[in-house]
């Protein structure tokens, strides 16, 4: 088979850059994963223990809500403990995208249908510019300004981008172009619809997101064809799947639908079918347990789970590791797409979760000592 395979091309959409702390998003940047805090701000040991959750899920971004002074008086502390840039969500009160901006957070997401004012948006510009901070209109069908409603009649893509275009205008006449935009709602049509002619009218970068996405499942076959379809179009920069469900779920989430489309990858990459008569071990709970025990390994490689020797040989070929359903409790696993050896049913999670570990080890250091030679030469 050719290695060229022009169906799998992504023609990423030309963006300039911005850096929201010391992540850069858009231009040649990798896209970035976000999720949101979901516990009171304003305790802030609890917001940090849930950020550290999210950074072991590999989050590159994290946002909190900041409703009140309370929340941005926390801000400070929060902004020290984390590993990854904070963006502070402004919704109803300017006062606190200032107050957020001098507690240190690397970006200031604004709803310009709620912060009021084109004076007040003029000073979050300042506070962000005297601060360093990155700005994201967030312009959302749930809060659309009452004159573009009235114009339109109801949400569109038309309005949202409208919307976005107006805010977008009152940052660039101030001069300030540390900026990126989303135009979300939870109507996927409605959103990849906005989204798309938004892509075209501006050369900032975009946030991608499916708004009030629903629950675990719902929420990512809602957010997975949207987010996924842009990003399938080479549109988006960064993306945050909103799930009713906790928010290292929806980081998880968004490297699946990155790794779906060869964009980004990190961790196992899960090959398994759904099982059937065939097969020759329990598929869905292994699978279940891998990917728990797996959740760990960052070094991104792939992983066949198989329950016969209908499809798993054929798989396995194209994967790191794979386990395939054999008889009498007895199942081949294959290394680098050969097999290697077989395994029981008592020892088998076992041995594939050490197959993985010992692999990712050998995969890191391999790439240690590649970037010792290219430092030598």
């Amino acid at each position: 088979m050719s290695s060229i395979r022009p169906w799998r091309d992504i023609a990423r959409r030309k963006s300039r850059q911005i850096m929201v702390g010391s992540v850069p998003v858009g231009g040649d940047a990798p896209v970035t994963v976000q999720t949101m805090t979901n516990t009171p701000t304003a305790d802030a040991g609890a917001t940090i223990d849930q950020i550290r959750r999210c950074e072991d899920a590999g989050v590159d971004i994290i946002r909190v809500s900041c409703p009140d002074q309370d929340s941005t008086a926390a801000l400070k502390e929060i902004v020290r403990a984390a590993n990854v840039p904070i963006v502070a969500d402004i919704h109803f009160h300017y006062k606190r995208a200032l107050e957020a901006a001098d507690a240190g957070a690397a970006c200031l997401r604004i709803n310009p249908g709620n912060i009021g004012s084109e004076d007040r948006v003029k000073e979050v510009i300042a506070a962000a510019r005297a601060n360093g901070c990155a700005i994201r209109i967030g312009v959302n069908a749930g809060s659309l300004e009452k004159d573009l409603l009235e114009k339109y009649g109801e949400p569109c893509p038309e309005a949202l981008v409208e919307s976005a275009l107006d805010h977008i205008r009152i940052l660039e006449d101030h001069d300030f172009r540390e900026y990126k935009v989303a135009v979300k709602a939870s109507d996927v049509f409605l959103a990849v619809a906005a989204y798309h002619a938004l892509a075209d009218a501006v050369d900032c970068p975009l946030h991608l997101g499916i708004t009030e996405a629903g629950g675990l499942i719902g929420g990512t076959v809602k957010s997975s064809i949207g987010i996924g379809s842009l990003l399938w179009a080479g549109i988006g920069d960064t993306i945050r799947v909103s799930l009713s469900a906790e928010p290292e779920e929806e980081v998880r989430v968004g490297y699946e639908i990155l790794k779906a489309l060869g964009i980004r990858n990190r961790g196992v990459r899960v090959v398994s079918c759904p099982s059937c008569a065939r097969q020759g071990f329990d598929v869905i709970r292994t699978v279940q347990t891998l990917e728990e025990r797996l959740q760990h390994i960052r070094t991104p490689m792939s992983l066949s789970v198989l329950g016969c020797v209908v499809n798993g040989p054929g798989e396995a070929r194209e994967t790191d590791i794979g386990i395939t359903g054999g008889g009498q409790g007895k199942h081949m696993v294959f290394l680098s797409g050969v097999t290697d050896h077989h395994v029981r049913d008592e020892d088998m999670i076992e041995h594939i979760v050490k197959l993985v570990e010992a692999k990712a080890a050998e995969i890191e250091a391999a790439s240690a000592s590649d970037e010792t030679l290219d430092a030598a030469e």
